[in-house]
């Protein structure tokens, strides 16, 4: 709660909002995340994340995998951790 909440009568964070696809333009519920990092300005173990939709799962991953930079392909769970459940694709 802040400030703003107490002036406008609400309490609370507002409701959750459904993770959104990464693909410019896309608006779809995202059910993956690719997880990736740049080596030239990463460290190894260092991970970044793009959600994706099951439309656009496999261009993101093609298009992290020509710049070298894809590692994993997860399913994305709100439930879990991320980079807990593997989909089987090798890095």
């Amino acid at each position: 709660m802040n400030i703003f909440d107490l002036a406008a009568g609400t309490a609370g964070p507002p409701p959750a909002m459904a993770a959104m696809c990464s693909r410019k333009a896309c608006r779809s519920e995202a059910s993956w995340q690719l997880l990736w990092n740049n080596p030239k300005i990463h460290t190894p173990e260092r991970r970044k994340t793009w959600l994706a939709c099951d439309d656009h799962r496999d261009w993101l991953e093609d298009y992290l995998q020509t710049r070298g930079l894809w590692k994993e392909t997860l399913v994305l769970d709100s439930g879990q951790d991320a980079g807990r459940a593997p989909v089987g694709q090798d890095g």
